[in-house]
């Protein structure tokens, strides 16, 4: 009998990608780039199985053509590239790659508030243009972040992972979440629930740690930036969407808030172009997770999902990731 077929729409870590060829025919990408609907079509066509990227669109459209798949592996945590109903209801089970990247996340939360605060962007496209003459006692002022109030809007084991960086900092750590966290977790974070409003009013630095949902979309916009300190920094991790990228560009324009730091955008790898003008915000292309460590325990997350989802490896039978483990039940 032949193998099912899997097709790989990144190229990532090959010897990774080669535990998956003793029990399936591999056709993986050698380019990393974005596929049109007709080319994603295409390739699904008589695969058996996917490990997908974020800026892959599996969507009922994409199912319509693609009668043998059974499975789909998200190399991310967040999904909202993956129509997850219609995967349901075609009994195509699909995964995310969750947990193993927190704690690399939260470290680069922590990098971008701290260059946002400290216009780590600015000073160094200063220096490198040749402005550096002589220094002023009052110039490059930024902000401290020791002492300071840091606001989570989004308290998933990611913004748990951040809030405990704050204690070295002495910082106090306030959050808002779609429910509070339990008293243990909270004492063990250091960390205060507020509402939304008193969240925006007293973060020093506010740091998006939020799933993309479309009731989530322009969580922070016009009147939210208005509503914090002009002294305050913002910084997204979460998902492009999530902050008006429009609004934002103003109110940065206007100094309505001091700085920013964006690793997601709305519509990436597009950027808004009144973004890119501006000196006080610090721009990174999507790659909070982007450490040698972490990166091979996603794809090692997303292969493990895809044998077992076939019957393979450790956790045969059941992907460890599942986001429909219903489809598994209707299957047996």
């Amino acid at each position: 009998m032949s193998k099912p077929k899997v097709w790989v729409s990144r190229p990532f870590f090959p010897d990774i990608v080669d535990r998956l060829r003793e029990h399936f025919d591999v056709r993986a990408e050698a380019e990393d780039r974005p596929f049109s609907p007709a080319e994603l079509t295409e390739r699904l066509a008589d695969a058996d199985a996917a490990i997908v990227g974020l800026v892959d669109r599996i969507d009922a459209d994409a199912l319509a053509k693609a009668p043998k798949l059974r499975f789909v592996a998200n190399l991310g945590v967040g999904y909202n590239n993956l129509d997850l109903d219609a995967l349901t209801a075609r009994g195509v089970g699909a995964s995310n790659t969750p947990d193993v990247l927190n704690e690399t996340v939260a470290d680069y939360a922590w990098a971008l508030m701290l260059a946002a605060a400290r216009r780590v962007g600015e000073a160094e496209r200063w220096l490198r243009d040749g402005q550096w003459k002589g220094s002023r006692f009052e110039g490059w002022l930024g902000a401290d972040v020791h002492g300071k109030t840091i606001g989570i809007l989004g308290m998933g084991r990611i913004g748990q992972a951040i809030a405990r960086r704050a204690m070295g900092f002495r910082a106090k750590v306030i959050y808002h979440n779609r429910s509070r966290l339990d008293a243990a977790i909270e004492q063990e974070c250091a960390a205060t629930y507020v509402d939304k409003a008193t969240l925006l009013a007293q973060a020093d630095h506010l740091i998006l740690v939020l799933p993309f949902t479309p009731a989530n979309r322009h969580t922070i916009g016009e009147a939210e930036l208005r509503a914090m300190k002009p002294t305050a920094t913002l910084t997204n991790i979460a998902r492009g969407g999530i902050v008006d990228d429009a609004a934002l560009a103003r109110a940065l324009a206007d100094g309505v808030i001091a700085s920013a730091a964006l690793d997601v955008f709305e519509g990436e790898p597009q950027v808004h172009p009144d973004l890119l003008k501006l000196g006080n915000i610090v721009l990174s292309p999507h790659i909070a997770s982007a450490s040698r460590d972490t990166r091979r325990d996603m794809a090692s997350l997303a292969v493990d999902n895809v044998l077992a989802a076939f019957g393979h490896g450790p956790h045969a039978g059941r992907p460890p990731t599942i986001l429909n483990p219903g489809v598994l039940a209707d299957a047996s």
